[in-house]
C-alpha cells in the first residue's frame, strides 16, 4: 500500500518493529475494514478501508472473507474490532444491523489467535487520545493544544449520538464510554419549546439524540414545517442535508441552524457535567458541519451556562479530523492493551 494510501503515519522516532493487525470497525449501515500496524502501545499507520455494506453480507463471518479476498497475502490473526453496541454477553446485537455477533466464535470463524472487541465510542476515544495536532481542527474557545492532564469531553453526532470521555494523565490515558446520548433534551427558548411538544408526541420520551444527530435535523425541520404552517417537501435524510448545508432551502436552512444551537448546548452540558478540560466532537455528522459550526452559534450556546460562563469560555471545543477514527482508535486500543 502506498504511503499517501494510509490513514495517518507515527512521526519518524516511533518504534520500528510493527505487528500487523485487522482493524475492524462495524456500523449499522457499513463495515470498514483495514490492516494497521502497532508497535510501542501506539499505531504506526493504517492503510485505506475496504467499505462494505453491511446490507450486503450475511454475517460478519462473510464480510470478513470478502475484506480477506481483497488482500495480496493471508489475513493476520490478530483483529481489534470496533463496534456500534454494548460489548458485554455472548451475543452481540446492533440497532440498524441485523448481523449476530458472538464473540467467543470469532477463532473459530475469523481464525483470530488474538482479539480485542471494543464499543465504537470507546475506539473514538482512543483514537482523540491519540490524535496528531493537525488532526485537531478548532472550532470555538481558546486555540490550544488538548491538555496532558484532566479529562477530555468526546461526542459524536452520527446515526445516533455517541458520547465518552477520556482522562489524561501525562502520558497514560483512560476511556470511558457512556449513554449520553439518551440524556433528556433541555430547550431553552420558546421556538425548541414548541419543537419539543412536537416530538413528545410521536417519542413520548425526547432525548437528545433525536434533535443531535444524523435523523434529527428531520425531526427539527418537520417541526419547523408544523409552526410554520407550511407544507414539508419530499425528500429523503441525504437530500435534506445536502440543501441545509449548501442553504439552498429555507427550511433546511433554519433546521441546521437549530441543529448547531443544540449541539453547542448539549456539548456544554457534557462539558459541565464531566468536568471537561476540553471538549472534541466526532461522528459523520460532525465531519460534514465542520465548515458550518465555526459560523453558528454553536459557540454561544456553548458558553451559555449562567454563573460559569468565563469557565465555558476557556475550553477548547475541537474536532478530530483523522481519517476513519472508529479504525484508528480500535486499533489504538489494541496496542494499548497489548503493549
Amino acid at each position: 500500500m502506498p504511503a499517501e494510501a494510509k490513514l495517518r503515519r507515527a512521526p519518524s522516532d516511533a518504534p520500528q518493529t510493527a505487528e500487523e493487525i485487522v482493524s475492524v470497525d462495524i456500523g449499522g449501515t457499513h463495515a470498514r475494514f483495514a490492516l494497521a500496524r502497532i508497535a510501542g502501545g501506539r499505531v504506526l499507520d493504517v492503510d485505506a478501508p475496504v467499505i462494505l455494506k453491511t446490507a450486503e453480507h450475511g454475517s460478519l463471518e462473510l464480510a470478513w472473507s470478502a475484506f480477506a479476498q481483497t488482500l495480496d497475502r493471508p489475513i493476520p490473526r490478530a483483529a481489534a474490532i470496533s463496534i456500534a453496541c454494548p460489548v458485554d454477553g455472548e451475543i452481540l446485537k446492533m440497532a440498524n444491523n441485523p448481523w449476530v455477533v458472538r464473540p467467543s466464535a470469532f477463532r473459530a470463524e475469523l481464525g483470530l489467535d488474538r482479539h480485542m472487541l471494543i464499543n465504537d465510542f470507546g475506539a473514538i476515544g482512543h483514537a482523540v487520545a491519540q490524535a496528531a495536532p493537525d488532526n485537531l481542527r478548532h472550532i470555538c474557545g481558546p486555540d490550544v493544544p488538548l491538555p496532558t492532564e484532566g479529562i477530555i469531553t468526546v461526542l459524536g453526532p452520527g446515526t445516533g449520538l455517541g458520547v465518552a470521555h477520556v482522562l489524561m494523565q501525562g502520558q497514560q490515558y483512560f476511556v470511558n464510554t457512556t449513554e449520553g446520548g439518551h440524556i433528556d433534551f433541555a430547550p431553552l427558548d420558546t421556538l425548541e419549546d414548541a419543537i419539543l411538544q412536537r416530538l413528545r408526541i410521536r417519542y413520548r420520551r425526547v432525548s437528545i439524540e433525536r434533535i443531535v444527530a444524523g435523523p434529527g435535523l428531520a425531526n427539527i425541520v418537520e417541526a419547523l414545517a408544523a409552526i410554520e404552517g407550511v407544507p414539508l417537501p419530499a425528500r429523503d435524510d441525504r437530500a435534506l442535508w445536502q440543501d441545509a448545508l449548501s442553504g439552498a432551502e429555507p427550511l433546511a436552512r433554519a433546521g441546521l441552524e437549530r441543529f448547531c444551537l443544540s449541539l453547542g448546548a448539549v456539548s456544554g452540558d457534557l462539558a459541565l457535567a464531566q468536568g471537561a478540560k476540553a471538549v472534541v466532537l466526532a461522528g459523520g455528522v460532525g465531519a460534514r458541519i465542520a465548515d458550518h459550526l465555526p459560523k453558528s452559534a454553536f459557540g454561544e450556546r456553548f458558553v451559555a451556562k449562567g454563573r460559569f460562563e468565563s469557565m465555558m469560555a476557556s475550553i477548547p471545543v475541537k474536532l478530530i479530523t483523522t481519517p476513519e477514527p472508529g479504525l484508528f482508535g480500535a486499533a489504538a486500543a489494541f496496542a494499548r492493551q497489548h503493549a
